[in-house]
């Protein structure tokens, strides 16, 4: 799909996205590089980080792939020190290494309870904190009026409850208020934007091939307007829109990005049923108001 932005909209800024090897990350990686910026992807496995800056590459866009685990303090100051070393500066942190796996809470063990903890909401901070000194106004390459931005890739399932999945839950609960608490002090005090992402079920991802079986992606509902799978470039192009200066009056958001999936719930009852009454309760209502009247 054609973008709605300039391809220079990010010209001359720096991003590093953890988890930008694949899936969601990639598409944010790759519509990061494709409208100006440089990037940096950071993930657990070197070959996959590799590779897929070398694709970025391929298409004109300046990148490297640096391998560290997000939970590692000192493989987030690594990969921070290096992106900043070998592409100049940093601009856009994009925090999406995620752990995700379904258990139901009684076969969740706390161990794995805290892994996607770390992963997701100890693994954000400690990107944040890692990069904060490059993201503030007036950071190393950067004019004193500039300052960074940070996005979080949340999820819709914690302001609802979602079956199997108490762990990715609480985490990404954690993941918007870490990123409320951010805007609120690092927006003050630095003029550094943050703000979440929280995507949708988003087709042809490794997350969605292992969380949702067949018969789910098989469901009739999702070809219903508002019901249905979303795009890789959905979740892209809403980074883009919050890392460029279309957003920047936008501070401590946290974007839904689901066509409205989260607010559904099944019918209670057709609509026609619903009309029939609620034309009973309208003419009940218009009979009380005229023998009130007649009284008077």
């Amino acid at each position: 799909m054609e973008s709605p932005f300039k391809e220079t909209v990010l010209k001359g800024k720096t991003a590093l996205v953890t988890g930008g090897g694949s899936g969601i990350g990639f598409a944010i990686s790759t519509e990061l590089g494709k409208h100006g910026a440089a990037v940096a992807i950071m993930g657990r496995r070197k070959t996959v980080v590799q590779e897929a800056a070398a694709a970025l590459q391929a298409q004109g866009i300046r990148a490297i792939g640096v391998e560290g685990d997000v939970r590692n303090i000192e493989d987030a100051a690594r990969v921070v020190e290096l992106t900043v070393k070998q592409l100049g500066r940093l601009d856009i942190l994009v925090n999406g290494a995620a752990g995700n796996f379904l258990s139901s809470a009684e076969d969740l063990s706390p161990n794995g309870f805290r892994t996607v903890l770390d992963i997701d909401s100890v693994g954000t901070f400690t990107m944040c904190n890692a990069a904060l000194q490059y993201l503030k106004k007036g950071g190393p390459g950067k004019a004193p009026s500039e300052a960074g931005v940070i996005l979080n890739i949340s999820a819709t399932l914690h302001y609802t409850a979602g079956w199997y999945q108490i762990h990715v839950s609480a985490a990404k609960a954690a993941v918007d208020s870490i990123t409320r608490s951010l805007a609120l002090e690092w927006g003050t005090d630095y003029d550094i934007r943050v703000n979440g992402i929280a995507p949708g079920p988003i087709g042809d991802t490794p997350g969605m091939d292992k969380l949702a079986p067949e018969e789910i992606k098989d469901d009739p509902r999702f070809e219903q307007p508002l019901y249905r799978l979303g795009e890789k470039w959905d979740i892209a192009m809403a980074a883009v829109y919050l890392a460029s200066d279309a957003g920047k009056f936008v501070n401590g958001a946290t974007l839904i990005v689901d066509g409205g999936i989260w607010l559904s719930h099944p019918r209670i009852a057709p609509k026609e049923a619903i009309r029939a009454i609620s034309r009973v309760v309208e003419m009940r209502s218009r009979k009380t108001s005229h023998a009130s009247k007649s009284k008077l």
